[in-house]
């Protein structure tokens, strides 16, 4: 009979709230909450005479969501407006300022100087003694929305910052220095134990 993990005390499932978020400078406690990634596949139906057939697709990774809290020192409302500047965006006075002879105050966003800026993103998922067991590395970066939560007479709940990530692919690394688990795979299909 296959073991399973709640009749062994050593066995392990993965906590929420085990994990560390490095993105390009950022402060790992101020992060509140990451969504991990996640992926679509697309699919193609073929229609032969009363029958549909499905091929598989197109791979879409999905976006990811992080809450931040908002902390006065190190600032991160300044810091992810500056990430916008830095990407290319111009206020419309830069226009006018820099007349008609310079580009400056005419640049756009671009791909390339925002991922400069935003870089990749790594998420990291902690053992219970702080190893980690699983690592997600985010490429390409690109934020989509930027959320600076609102202001509340009514409230003393601490301010918030809602970032909305896209990236182009992400990777799963398991083979994490100091991981008890590192030798684990996974499950494959047909070694499950059978219903009785």
């Amino acid at each position: 009979m296959t073991a399973t993990f709640w009749s062994q005390a050593s066995s392990q499932a993965k906590r929420k709230f085990r994990f560390l978020v490095f993105w390009n400078g950022m402060p790992q406690f101020i992060a509140k909450s990451v969504t991990k990634p996640s992926f679509q596949v697309g699919t193609t139906q073929h229609a032969f005479l009363n029958h549909n057939f499905n091929f598989p697709g197109r791979v879409t990774w999905q976006d990811v969501t992080l809450t931040l809290v908002d902390p006065i020192n190190p600032d991160a409302t300044y810091s992810f407006y500056r990430m916008l500047t830095d990407s290319g965006y111009q206020l419309p006075p830069e226009v006018v300022k820099s007349g008609a002879v310079t580009p400056i105050g005419k640049k756009t966003i671009s791909k390339k100087s925002m991922v400069k800026q935003l870089q990749s993103m790594r998420i990291e998922t902690l053992d219970e003694d702080g190893n980690t067991i699983e690592h997600w590395t985010l490429n390409n970066c690109q934020f989509t929305s930027v959320n600076f939560d609102q202001l509340d007479y009514s409230s003393e709940e601490l301010l918030n910052i809602t970032v909305t990530v896209k990236y182009d692919w992400a990777e799963l690394d398991k083979s994490a220095q100091g991981s008890k688990f590192n030798e684990s795979e996974g499950w494959k299909i047909g070694e499950g134990s059978e219903p009785s």
